[in-house]
């Protein structure tokens, strides 16, 4: 068996804490308030151990936003919980040390 957690095995409040936040972040402006106060709603009933594995989901999310060269989720995240937002800081220091450098076809080249 992998590694990784099948998602049969994560428990209630986090996929509902993760789709509530993923939905958030797909807001954007429009209706963030609300999508917010769900999301808050939503972090609150996660364990340490869940918001753990939220804060490196969207650590993930931060390095796939970066090498597509879209606004990182950082800021957003700050304001909506500013416990996940450190726990999210604490994952992207334990990514490995090459996934939060430019990608290739980003680099820009000097004459």
């Amino acid at each position: 068996m992998s590694s990784t957690i099948a998602e049969l095995s994560l428990s209630p409040a986090y996929r509902l804490a993760q789709r509530t936040t993923a939905y958030w972040l797909e807001r954007g402006q429009a209706g963030a308030r609300q999508a917010a106060f769900a999301a808050r709603s939503a972090l609150a009933s996660l364990d340490a151990t869940e918001r753990s594995r939220l804060a490196r989901w969207l650590a993930w999310l931060v390095v796939a936003a970066q090498s597509r060269g879209e606004e990182s989720p950082l800021g957003r995240v700050r304001r909506l919980d500013i416990t996940l937002h450190q726990a999210m800081e604490d994952a992207l220091a334990r990514l490995p040390a090459d996934m939060l450098r430019t990608p290739r076809q980003f680099q820009r080249r000097s004459a």
